[in-house]
């Protein structure tokens, strides 16, 4: 079980995110942060959500929570290593989190990039190797 405390930001309208447990929500996510832990790299997962649009009535109709936050190079990541059909759309909501939150690092690791990367780690011998 995963329980979150939420505190919205009123400066920037984002809403910030505690976890004290993680479930990942895929298999990907959980093999991403192995490979940041290895690298002794730290990370948060979904530790705030920005919304990118809102109704006429200020209520908010999309929104992105980036997978991973690396304090130490103030860089948020989304993965996008799933169903390749919503990579325009977290495109999309990148932009607009560049647009709106002037300043914040935010990219997307899509299922190639990650893909070479676990296959690089493999061949040092790094993640996923079980023999």
């Amino acid at each position: 079980m995963r329980v979150r405390l939420a505190e919205s930001n009123d400066s920037s309208k984002t809403i910030d995110h505690q976890t004290r447990n993680i479930a990942f929500k895929n298999e990907t996510e959980e093999e991403f942060a192995r490979i940041l832990s290895l690298y002794n790299i730290e990370w948060l997962y979904e530790p705030k959500t920005f919304p990118v649009e809102w109704d006429a009535e200020g209520n908010v109709t999309m929104a992105i929570s980036p997978d991973f936050y690396l304090p130490k190079f103030n860089l948020y990541l989304e993965l996008t290593t799933m169903d390749q059909r919503y990579v325009t759309k977290k495109n999309k909501k990148m932009r607009l989190v560049k647009e709106l939150y002037p300043g914040t690092n935010i990219r997307i690791v899509y299922k190639k990039d990650f893909n070479e990367l676990v296959d690089r780690l493999k061949m040092f011998g790094g993640i996923g190797d079980n023999s």
